[in-house]
């Protein structure tokens, strides 16, 4: 077993294991830890706590100090310059004419490098840029590209819920999301519907999945036919929460000159009062067996509802 304390550098970032020493830590506390980056400034996310030593990746650096007040003033004094470094920033990169658009900036604890984000719809030469930069901040710069759903992580905003966003308020990395989920939940499949502020699909639509999955299980399709107490049956809805299906009854089999004759009348069923062509079902259990969903990393808002209905079939 081994001794760790996990500690994070943003609100909602990601956790790292650090070694606590003698150190008495709990939850909330502010430290100082040497990174890969450099002497970082991070808060403790856990208590100290044992876990297997196959969870942990050798050699694991020490918690150096507890931080004092010295600490905290110069850790607000390094926020306190990112506006400002962000409109160098800016200004250089307009004057290069680079198409980039900045997203944040970082300063390292102890000063020794400053990191600008950004995103881009592809590759940028920033060569240039990255002189100008350290001649203007007289320290070590790094460039980083990030992705859509990044940017948003650390701008934050107002979900269409109307609570904070997940990704930026709790949520440390994101989980794979597809087009499925939203067919599985029987969700609209309009691009502003279940796409979020960053145009990928809203992160929320995994939450419930594996319940409507399992919910969702023995459930014929809208237009099957099944067997019922009452006789055969065309399935006109399902709701998949109330177990409810709604069916009209098979009056008389379609002939050659004469279609499918139905009952005026709606009658409903639970699953288990039902029973399905024993092909199909075993069908859906290969089809579901096969597939595998995909992560849906484009943007949602140039696509049509036809197109997105299309994907993950």
């Amino acid at each position: 077993m081994t001794r760790i304390v996990g500690v994070k550098f943003r609100t909602a970032g990601k956790t790292y294991y650090f070694d606590p020493l003698d150190f008495k830590l709990k939850t909330g506390d502010e430290v100082i830890v040497e990174t890969a980056r450099g002497i970082e400034f991070g808060t403790i996310a856990f208590d100290v706590k044992d876990v297997e030593d196959s969870e942990v990746v050798q050699p694991l650096k020490p918690i150096i100090r507890k931080a004092d007040a010295g600490d905290r003033k110069k850790n607000a004094e390094n926020i306190a310059k990112r506006e400002r470094a962000l409109q160098i920033c800016q200004e250089k990169v307009d004057a290069r004419k680079l198409e980039m658009k900045l997203v944040d900036v970082e300063y390292t604890f102890d000063n020794s490098k400053v990191i600008f984000y950004f995103t881009a719809d592809g590759r940028v030469d920033f060569r240039e840029l990255v002189k100008d930069l350290a001649a203007a901040f007289k320290m070590r710069i790094e460039l980083r590209q990030i992705g859509v759903r990044d940017e948003t992580k650390m701008m934050g905003g107002i979900g269409p819920c109307g609570r904070p966003l997940c990704c930026s308020s709790w949520m440390r990395d994101f989980n794979t999301v597809s087009i499925k989920m939203a067919k599985n939940q029987n969700l609209s499949l309009n691009p502003t519907k279940i796409s979020g502020i960053c145009g990928r699909l809203m992160c929320c639509l995994q939450y419930e999945n594996d319940t409507y999955i399992d919910l969702k299980k023995g459930m014929p399709d809208i237009g099957e036919r099944i067997s019922t107490k009452d006789g055969n049956a065309v399935v006109c809805d399902v709701n998949i929460l109330e177990n409810k299906i709604k069916t009209r009854l098979v009056l008389e089999d379609a002939k050659e000159d004469k279609q499918e004759k139905l009952s005026s009348e709606y009658y409903s069923y639970k699953k288990e009062e039902i029973k399905r062509d024993p092909k199909k079902v075993k069908k859906e259990f290969q089809k579901a067996k096969s597939k595998n969903n995909r992560t849906e990393d484009i943007d949602l808002t140039k696509l049509t509802e036809e197109e997105l209905a299309a994907m993950d079939d």
